[in-house]
């Protein structure tokens, strides 16, 4: 039986309790959060373009998502190295969240000082800017998680997460349908490209992160009394920073100096299979693994030759795996760890080619852009809400059952809107719905995985699940277009929904196993 929270809580204390200084504050580190990742993507890609730069070579800028599928690697530097001077002044995690925040800063500020048109060597400068963005930003990701959870009680992180989840989004209409705002006020269109005006409009985004640091500056650090953090100078700590640095070095010096084989390999194993996306998923597969495998054995060295004791490294890494593994039990660790993994299947894999989906049917950008970009982020950001309401109402376990039968459901009205046609109210019915289950299961999935964290722990944990619940699906989702050509949208659509019903099975195991 799933268990809840007292259902005699006056709904009027809950809402009240939306005002909380913590949950208010999660509002305004979302922001600050949802700012960097679209300077990194759609906003730049489109500057890029502007500037004549060749859609190839506006690829290369994909690196920077790097930072954020392996962000858990660097995660127990944050969770455990100190800050010199810094840290012992406003604390742990406010001296690495304000850091980062500098770090994104100096980061939209140097992409803002690069002309793309000047040459190959400004769009070389342009990927460390943006690598160095996505970098801190994940950074900034990590810390503000590990704040979250170790700032209030467990049943305030519902609540959190709903305004996480709001902050965020307007973070992301800023930063994405602001930038683009800003640029062609400043004079810059697809046919007339002036610099400048993207200069300023990096100038004005990196100013807006002032937001955050503000409010870095004025909370207070939160007392995480159970942090076991391993003792170990500065000579030490540096040295740990130095392997983390030569793990990195290996991983990309292995993606570059693979790039040619690899090319030269999927378009072999293409002509062998006949199917270019498949051979492109298993040789970048095996070019990702190779490269993490040099990375892994190039810390396995430093460890055996002591340039990084192995006690720094098994208080890092190691136990907070182990300690996830001793309080749960290996049984259900395993189906909570395939929980995590696939609690986001049904939307994630859809949303892949949603855009897609929408341009077949016949919408037009503006109608798409006006249904999916700006009223979907106001039902999704509603959906967080109600999600963080009725979680603290009724309990986490609940709501995340609901939220993963209402994402399931919801993919079945996409079905009904390939018989309906290109009829815009239609389309609006069904953003409404899948956006406001989506922010549901989001704020209630985001207050799951907070529970499951143990606070001497919070940053390393909680960024390796959060590395995994974005795994699985999208992998499976880099082949939508492929199933979609194979067995057309309607059955792609219930696929999607099907993908949903094992995810129900495990919140219900999990449930009765684990009194959460």
């Amino acid at each position: 039986m799933m268990t809840g929270a007292d259902s005699q809580t006056p709904w009027l204390s809950t809402l009240r309790a939306f005002t909380h200084p913590r949950v208010v504050t999660l509002l305004f580190l979302g922001f600050s959060a949802g700012i960097p990742i679209l300077l990194i993507f759609s906003s730049l890609s489109l500057w890029l373009r502007e500037a004549g730069v060749e859609r190839a070579a506006v690829t290369y800028f994909s690196w920077a998502a790097l930072g954020y599928s392996f962000k858990f690697v660097w995660a127990p530097l944050v969770d455990q190295i100190p800050l010199p001077w810094l840290s012992r002044l406003i604390g742990q995690r406010r001296s690495w969240i304000l850091v980062s925040q500098l770090a994104i800063i100096v980061a939209i500020l140097l992409m803002a000082s690069i002309n793309p048109q000047a040459g190959d060597y400004s769009l070389t400068l342009m990927a460390l800017a943006v690598v160095m963005l996505g970098f801190s930003s994940a950074t900034q990701d990590i810390v503000i998680d590990a704040y979250r959870i170790e700032s209030a009680e467990a049943d305030l992180q519902a609540l959190m997460s709903a305004t996480y989840i709001a902050g965020y989004r307007i973070g992301m209409v800023v930063a994405g349908a602001g930038s683009l705002y800003l640029a062609t006020s400043f004079g810059s269109t697809r046919g007339a490209y002036e610099y400048q005006a993207w200069q300023y409009t990096y100038a004005i985004m990196a100013a807006v992160m002032l937001v955050g640091i503000v409010t870095t500056l004025i909370i207070k650090e939160p007392e995480n009394k159970n942090a076991t953090v391993y003792k170990s100078s500065l000579s030490e700590n540096v040295r740990f920073l130095l392997l983390f640095l030569i793990m990195v070095i290996g991983f990309v010096g292995s993606f570059y100096l693979t790039g040619d084989i690899t090319r030269s390999m999927k378009s072999t194993l293409a002509e062998m299979i006949n199917n270019r996306h498949l051979s492109g998923f298993l040789i970048g597969s095996l070019r990702l693994a190779l490269a993490i495998g040099i990375a892994a054995m190039l810390a396995l060295v430093l460890v055996k030759i002591e340039f990084v004791r192995y006690v720094a490294v098994n208080s890092s890494y190691l136990m907070p795996v182990k300690d996830f593994f001793r309080r749960y039990g290996l049984s259900l660790a395993w189906i909570v760890l395939a929980l995590i993994g696939l609690y986001r299947i049904s939307d994630i894999v859809l949303g892949a080619i949603s855009n897609v989906f929408y341009q077949d049917m016949g919408f037009t950008k503006l109608e798409i852009a006006a249904a999916s970009k700006t009223y979907g982020l106001l039902m999704t950001i509603a959906g967080g809400f109600a999600g963080g309401l009725l979680a603290v109402r009724f309990g986490v376990m609940r709501i995340l059952f609901v939220g993963a039968l209402l994402s399931a459901v919801t993919n079945l009205l996409f079905m009904l809107l390939v018989s309906v046609g290109p009829d815009i109210a239609w389309l609006y019915i069904v953003i409404s719905a899948d956006n406001l289950s989506g922010g549901l299961a989001i704020a209630a999935f985001i207050a799951f995985l907070s529970s499951l964290t143990n606070i001497s722990f919070t940053a390393t944990q909680y960024a390796i699940f959060s590395s995994l619940m974005t795994l699985v699906p999208k992998s499976i989702g880099g082949f939508s277009g492929s199933i979609v050509d194979a067995i057309g949208y309607p059955a792609f659509f219930l696929a999607t929904a099907l993908m949903g019903i094992p995810v129900l099975f495990l919140i219900i195991y999990a449930s009765r196993r684990y009194r959460w």
